[in-house]
């Protein structure tokens, strides 16, 4: 019969054992020790200067001094010093430097909560795949501020690559928003799925909004200097108007029907009296008459000339273009 205990290893009593209190006494130290057990530190290599009764180290690989030869143990420090227990498969321990709960497992101490960084995956309430590393199945999610504001950031590797927002109806989308092959936003809309349509586009060169066969924008334009507005389709109709507030608008805000393909055109359906048009002809930045506006046509582009004032500001929206 063996003279300790198979899993905590405490001394038994033997039959005609002298000083039974002494055995007794050194079970019960065992036992202080291991219930609730709780460890000044895991890995410990070296035993404190002064270490108080009762405490105990989980030791590491490589212990030294009055350790030496005891890795892997827990130490123990007693009234007669240092003792030693082999830690067993599945024993819990809470570590006070550590300030975390690990168990026992392979031979080293694991932590029960594992690292939540660089993980594989996460899912709430459902599971997650190599697709969908994250997944949450709930009846909604809510992110909030610390205390200021909050941004959710969606980022891709390359201009070619997509960072959007799939709306889906039965696991099949039906409408993205987002950087989808280029870096100009754009909302989508599929019907089945498979073919989507755009919806809008907003250009990230400029901040022109595109919606099919409507397009609108603002220049700044000096005062004797021209700026060309490519057009989005070949043909169509053109509303402009100078927008600056101090100033009257009407006189320079007119609507056009335009061809800037292989046969250039520039007809007038509508404008104020300071609204020149110059059809085909090239503006220089004082072609027109001193103190308005002028509009012509070129090859794929608008040119609008600003002989008005210093800087002013004009608007414009293509119209079902082709």
């Amino acid at each position: 019969m063996s003279d300790i205990s198979p899993r905590l290893s405490l001394p038994f009593l033997m039959p005609s054992q002298a000083q039974k209190h002494v055995t007794h006494n050194e079970a019960l130290e065992r036992l202080d020790a291991l219930v609730q057990l709780s460890v000044q530190a895991f890995d410990t290599l070296q035993p404190p200067a002064s270490p108080g009764l009762g405490e105990i180290h989980a030791i590491g690989t490589g212990a030294s001094d009055a350790w030496a030869g005891h890795d892997g143990q827990l130490g123990l420090y007693t009234e007669t010093g240092w003792s030693f227990i082999p830690p067993q498969q599945g024993w819990r321990a809470w570590g006070v430097t550590e300030g975390e709960l690990r168990v026992y497992s392979g031979g080293t101490w694991l932590s029960v909560v594992p690292p939540l960084q660089n993980l594989d995956g996460v899912g709430i309430g459902t599971s997650w795949d190599s697709t969908n590393r994250l997944s949450v199945a709930s009846g909604a999610s809510l992110l909030s501020h610390a205390g200021g504001g909050h941004q959710l950031k969606v980022n891709k590797a390359g201009t070619g690559d997509t960072a959007s927002l799939l709306f889906q109806s039965n696991w099949s989308g039906r409408a993205e928003m987002g950087l989808t092959g280029d870096d100009d936003f754009r909302i989508k809309v599929s019907p089945d799925g498979a073919t989507f349509h755009d919806a809008m586009q907003v250009r990230s060169a400029d901040g022109v909004a595109l919606i099919p066969c409507l397009m609108s924008g603002k220049v700044s334009i000096t005062i004797d200097s021209v700026v060309s507005i490519p057009t989005p389709g070949a043909g169509g109709l053109i509303a402009v108007s100078m927008v600056d507030t101090a100033y009257p608008q009407t006189p320079h805000a007119g609507l056009f029907s335009y061809d800037t393909g292989p046969s250039l055109s520039l007809l007038t359906l509508a404008k104020g009296a300071s609204l020149e048009d110059h059809g085909t002809t090239a503006l220089t930045g004082t072609t027109g008459t001193n103190g308005r506006s002028s509009i012509a046509v070129t090859d794929g582009a608008i040119l609008l000339e600003n002989r008005h004032g210093p800087e002013r500001f004009y608007a414009y929206t293509f119209l079902n273009t082709f």
